[in-house]
């Protein structure tokens, strides 16, 4: 896969598009130690917060990933071209905790060029982050009747902000001029 360096500035994504409809890939751990998990993610977000570029991710403490995420401070977050959908589907739909899901599903773990947390030599897009905050959801303040529906087990999600350190990614990616 041809990646280049994207400033974060020039980062051209279809946001909504891209988490709701194509997935990312979040992975947390440190490759050189051989520690690490993905899983396939649909809620999040990018944005400015603090004056960093950062992303926001959610994670339930029910997940095998919460505890990567917790033990340590960097996270990728990988998009993939929809001939790896199976991959993504494989990541999301198995645990970390039964087996090797990136060996599974036929995924390549490389370095990131400034953190522990691996991206994937299938990536089109690789999102580097360190993370900065951290938050669980509070149910008292669900503000709309249609977010307490998604937490029939009462595990709400640890909310994670990510500051953008790194991006590489295809030209598709990257803004013109």
């Amino acid at each position: 896969m041809k990646r280049i360096d994207i400033p974060y500035d020039k980062l051209i994504l279809p946001v909504c598009r891209t988490w709701e409809q194509d997935w990312l890939l979040l992975t947390a751990g440190d490759l050189p130690a051989g520690a690490f998990n993905p899983m396939t993610v649909a809620w999040g977000g990018f944005g400015v917060m603090w004056s960093r570029p950062l992303a926001m991710v959610v994670v339930r403490p029910t997940r095998h990933t919460y505890r990567f995420m917790e033990q340590y401070d960097t996270f990728t977050l990988c998009a993939f071209h929809e001939e790896h959908r199976d991959k993504l589907e494989y990541c999301g739909n198995h645990s970390g905790r039964n087996g090797d899901k990136v060996k599974a599903c036929g995924l390549t773990p490389i370095p990131s060029r400034s953190i522990k947390a691996p991206g994937y030599a299938e990536a089109d897009l690789i999102v580097e982050c360190r993370k900065v905050y951290f938050d669980d959801l509070e149910p008292s303040r669900f503000l709309a009747s249609t977010i307490a529906p998604n937490y029939p087990a009462k595990d709400y999600h640890r909310i994670y902000f990510g500051e953008i350190v790194a991006v590489s990614g295809t030209t598709d990616y990257m803004q013109k001029g």
